[in-house]
């Protein structure tokens, strides 16, 4: 009996061939050119890329959520848009992208709430946005900015744009209070991990401006209270 069971598991064993490959239900592969980056696996970590026809990328990105940072990136944009450098025969060409898949708010701040939505896919919306979409004007002229609105906090779409996209500057905007400072630094490690520069910090809602003294009011307290230069520079 203990013989048959070895004989029986010996050709158990040998039948059986071990195999171990990347892609075991045979999906199709995108090799081409324009395929865009996948995300780093535990061989090494992949080389970041530019956008297609986008010279700059500026990443506008907050640690907590409702301080605004759609509305400063709706504005820097404009901002961005309305400047004419001395080597430049026209101004800037400048887009926006948001990246919250499930809560954009571009849309709306830019009056188009009834325009149709771009078809993606769950598992690669992010890609998608960043790799498929053509910024070329009808003459063939790309980007000079790109602006980013990203997703509150510090989740997959932050650490998927670090990965895999050059990015030339990231903007953290919050508001003047304890908590959202405290997300701040947490926003501020996780840029530097990607190797994003912080560009700088915005705090917003922190005053305004009385219509009959013109004199700013602090609505959390004097700014010397909170740190936000000495958060980036640490």
């Amino acid at each position: 009996m203990a013989c048959a069971t070895r004989r029986l598991s010996s050709r158990w064993f040998s039948s059986s061939a071990f195999r171990c490959h990347e892609n075991p239900l045979g999906l199709p592969r995108s090799t081409g050119p324009n395929s865009p980056p996948q995300m780093p696996r535990r061989a090494g970590p992949i080389q970041k890329r530019s956008i297609p026809n986008v010279k700059r990328v500026v990443a506008v990105v907050s640690g907590k959520g409702g301080v605004g940072k759609s509305t400063v990136a709706v504005n820097l944009a404009f901002a961005l848009s309305a400047l004419r450098p001395p080597d430049f025969a026209a101004r800037l060409r400048v887009g926006v992208l948001d990246l919250d898949i499930f809560g954009p708010s571009i849309p709306t701040l830019m009056g188009l709430q009834n325009s149709e939505e771009p078809l993606l896919t769950s598992l690669k919306a992010v890609q998608q946005l960043l790799f498929d979409v053509d910024w070329r004007d009808v003459h063939g002229s790309g980007l000079d900015v790109l602006v980013v609105d990203m997703p509150p906090g510090t989740g997959d779409v932050p650490l998927t744009l670090g990965q895999l996209v050059i990015v030339d500057g990231a903007v953290i905007v919050s508001t003047p209070q304890d908590v959202a400072l405290a997300d701040v630094s947490k926003g501020i490690a996780m840029l530097r991990k990607v190797a994003v520069p912080v560009t700088g910090i915005v705090l917003n809602q922190s005053h305004f401006m009385c219509p009959g003294c013109t004199t700013a009011h602090y609505l959390y307290g004097p700014l010397t209270d909170f740190g936000p230069p000495r958060l980036v520079l640490e």
